[in-house]
Order: C-alpha cells, then structure tokens, then sequence
C-alpha cells in the first residue's frame, strides 16, 4: 500500500514523501495515528499544496525543537539508585527512568528520544543526548549517585 507520510519517521521517510508500505502496517499504525494519509489520486494533487503547508509545519517544530533544546541543555539531573560497594547498580537506569525524571523537573521527554547506548549501570555522571528533531539534538548531564 502506498501511503504520503505527514511526519518524519525514521528508517522510513520524510514528511510528504510517498512510501510503499505493508496493508497492516498502514491500516493499523500509520492512518490511525495520523502519521500518514492513503495515497489515493484526490490526495495525490493535494500533495503539492500540503507540501507548501508541510514546510511551514517543519519550521515551526525545528523552532519547537529548539527552544526544548535550550531548556534541557540547561537541565542537571540527579537519579538515585541502589547500588553495590563497588559503584555497580542492582539492576540499570533506562531512558524510561530518565524520562520520568525530566517530567519530574517540568520538561515532558518522550523515552524514545533519550539516546542510550546502553542502560547505566554504574555510579557517575554521565552526557545524555536527547533527538528532539532531525536536525536538532541536545545534550545535558546526568549525576547517578547511591540511595542511602
């Protein structure tokens, strides 16, 4: 099923372009959610307008994109964890953890845009990128320290 995508999705395309997708991945997931319109000939001529409309949507989320960016570069986390003698954690701080913390500072974070490598599992502080955007990544510092 061909589909015209109305947001970026990664590993699959840009805002406006027409991508052939499965039937069920469409009518389940795309549609629904409003990331994607069928492709029919009535929404095929009104691309071109809605491409004029898209690329003013992508200004205005890049500009979104950046005033959150400002807002966590500023940010300082602390996330408590039990942990063992040596530093090691029992059991790891996911970007879920790390999500939840933010929300607790007043900035609302989707957990999949925390970039982790790996969950952490150890005492420290650590550099944490978050994917706002395409083109729009910020980094702040997170402290992992012991529970008393």
């Amino acid at each position: 099923m061909q589909v015209i995508l109305r947001e970026d999705i990664d590993k699959l395309g840009k805002i406006g372009d027409l991508v052939k997708v499965a039937d069920g991945y469409a009518r389940n997931y795309l549609v629904p959610n409003k990331k994607a319109i069928e492709a029919t000939p009535k929404n095929l001529n009104a691309m071109d307008h809605a491409k004029k409309m898209v690329s003013d949507r992508i200004r205005k989320l890049k500009k979104e994109a950046a005033a959150d960016a400002d807002m966590i570069k500023a940010l300082a986390l602390t996330i408590k964890a039990k942990s063992g003698e040596e530093g090691k954690l029992f059991g790891s701080v996911t970007s879920m953890d790390i999500a939840e913390a933010m929300k607790a500072q007043g900035v609302g974070i989707d957990k999949r845009k925390i970039i982790l490598d790996e969950p952490i599992k150890r005492l420290g502080d650590y550099t944490i990128t978050v994917k706002l955007h395409a083109d729009v990544t910020a980094d702040f510092k997170l402290t992992v320290i012991a529970e008393e």
